[in-house]
């Protein structure tokens, strides 16, 4: 098992800031550089900006072609990826941790002196399309964005990561290199370096590779913060498919990552949808054998959330599986939960939380997001104590405040018209 050790920090004049963490028992380094702009920074023209940039970051730099980068991170059998999300983006190599040094060097370049060739851009441009279409044949990938857009609005949270087809083609290769140099900057990056590292290694080779950016000064920009308001929700959002099967997304406006109240939202997911033992699980599925998946999620943005709730069935089941859903939504907003479910909610939570940092991707993970989030480090510890301090009153309280909240459905299936669904999904909506 890992064991983290004393976590340091320092911030350059720059605003670029260096975390690391040496994790005794690993013989790898994995360095991200995580940076706070995501789908919902970007302007309409623009949207889906910061994940065509995922693509076109790779491509080729300065001092570097596409398949150099991609040959020098084989040669040392590593691994050199991204991902985007909707407040961050982060692009991380895992390495032996005897070359540490070519890590940084390879996210730094990457990061600071990519090229975005027209060629490319235009290249990538079909990629990317491909993978909008991807997303559509995919209909619990689509049903998530449909069911985000109607919770969300007009809101940029509503905005799906990938952009449309419209603003992907839409997309010169102008806006794009406006936009990463705008936004992709020292006071908004973050670099985190885990495994058998020492700070000192890490500072130097970042003082070699990204000098050059590292000239200005700046503060570090703080994590986000806000209320949002969004006044445009819908109640309901049908994308019409050939599918199988029925998606249904339903879900509430929940709690921002501010809001001290996360971890009684988490023992209320996990009570909820969270597991094999939760009401949802055990009453559509095993009891009643309506679906194969169902589940309930959380998101907690920086300035709003969502709780969610999934279930694939046959279209013909549809209106059963919202009647079932309704009622365990009800029951638990009129009645709480019990002790014994309190109980195994929270040992789910801090079951996940001690299991998720078996390997070196968790915990910079866990580092990248709690400085971009929070600005601060909370220890394992910690975590697990603010869970144990989460009591019944407390998750039945949260529960009939956002069970009772204006439901919004998203369905992708075989219905050509709103009037085509079942009546259940009418009455659970109102």
């Amino acid at each position: 098992m890992l064991q983290g050790g004393t976590l340091q920090r320092s911030v350059l004049p720059s605003g670029l800031r260096v975390i690391t963490e040496r994790l005794s028992g690993s013989r790898s380094a994995l360095v991200g550089m995580w940076v706070a702009v995501g789908s919902r920074d970007e302007p309409t023209a623009v949207a889906g900006a910061a994940h065509y940039l995922e693509h076109l970051l790779f491509k080729g730099t300065a001092r570097r072609s596409a398949v150099a980068i991609a040959q020098e991170i084989d040669a040392v059998g590593g691994e050199l990826n991204a991902f985007t999300t909707k407040e961050h983006t982060c692009y991380y190599a895992h390495v032996l941790d005897s070359d540490l040094e070519l890590a940084v060097d390879l996210v730094c370049d990457v990061l600071g002196d990519a090229l975005l060739d027209p060629s490319d851009v235009d290249l990538e441009r079909g990629v990317v399309l491909e993978e909008i279409a991807m997303r559509d044949d995919d209909p619990e990938d689509l049903v998530h964005d449909e069911f985000c857009a109607a919770l969300f609005g007009s809101h940029p949270l509503g905005r799906p990561v990938l952009g449309t087809e419209e603003s992907i083609t839409g997309m010169s290769r102008e806006a794009l290199h406006r936009f990463y140099r705008r936004r992709y900057t020292p006071e908004r990056m973050v670099l985190t370096v885990t495994g058998n590292v020492t700070h000192g290694a890490v500072l130097a080779a970042v003082a070699r590779s990204f000098g050059h950016h590292l000239t200005g000064c700046a503060k570090p920009v703080h994590p986000r913060r806000g209320r949002a308001k969004v006044t445009d929700r819908r109640a309901l959002a049908l994308c019409p498919d050939s599918s199988e099967q029925a998606h249904l997304m339903l879900g509430v406006q929940a709690i921002d990552r501010h809001d001290d109240r996360r971890y009684v939202l988490g023992v209320l997911n996990a009570v909820l949808g969270g597991g094999m033992s939760s009401r949802l699980f055990q009453q559509v599925r095993e009891q009643r054998g309506l679906a194969y998946s169902v589940y309930s999620a959380v998101d907690c943005y920086a300035d709003i959330g969502s709780l969610s709730i999934y279930a694939g069935c046959s279209p013909g089941r549809l209106g059963e599986v919202a009647v079932v859903i309704g009622d365990v939504l009800a029951d638990l907003a009129r009645d709480g939960l019990s002790d014994t479910e309190l109980v195994r909610g929270k040992g789910q939570l801090r079951g996940g939380l001690v299991l998720g940092l078996e390997d070196a991707p968790s915990w910079m993970t866990r580092i990248g997001t709690a400085e971009l989030n929070h600005g601060e480090h909370r220890t394992v510890e910690h975590e697990l104590r603010r869970i144990d301090t989460v009591t019944a009153e407390q998750v039945g309280e949260l529960a009939r405040e956002l069970l009772r909240r204006p439901i919004t459905t998203a369905v992708v299936g075989p219905y050509a018209h709103a009037e085509d669904l079942p009546d259940e999904i009418a009455e659970l909506i109102a």
